[in-house]
């Protein structure tokens, strides 16, 4: 493996929370609770299953933000994967070590959906949006 990093969630962003955590119930998905995302003005959902991947549903907040683009297309669309690393500063060195074009669209910040972790998104050209969730104490050498 070129890249230590581990499929961690689908993001899928909506207008409407309600009918895409019906969908998700109704496949037998446990529903999170909603969450106001301010340092992105999203509201979040996390939603699990014993058997399926994990799938974040992301609504637009109040005012534009992140999923304003993709939402004036559709009604809900899947826009991003997330993966589980380390340290994304190094799967970064490690995508573009093995060829990829890594082209960072929002640098690590606070993790308001998962407490103690960080979060930042990344255009891989060819492939699409990604987002890595990282331990906090990789955020604080990051910010130091």
């Amino acid at each position: 493996m070129l890249v230590n990093a581990r499929f961690h969630h689908l993001g899928l962003a909506v207008r409407h929370r309600k009918h895409a955590a019906a969908f998700l119930a109704a496949l037998g998905y446990r529903i999170g609770p909603e969450v106001f995302d301010p340092l992105q003005n999203v509201r979040l959902t996390f939603c699990e299953s014993d058997t399926d991947p994990a799938i974040e549903i992301i609504a637009p907040g109040e005012g534009s933000g992140p999923v304003d683009s993709i939402l004036r297309r559709t009604e809900a669309m899947a826009y991003h994967t997330c993966y589980a690393v380390a340290d994304s500063a190094e799967t970064m060195r490690a995508l573009e070590r093995a060829g990829m074009r890594v082209i960072t669209v929002s640098p690590v910040k606070p993790a308001v959906l998962f407490p103690g972790h960080g979060v930042s998104f990344h255009q891989i050209p060819g492939f699409g949006l990604i987002e890595l969730v990282e331990p906090l104490p990789a955020l604080e050498a990051v910010s130091a």
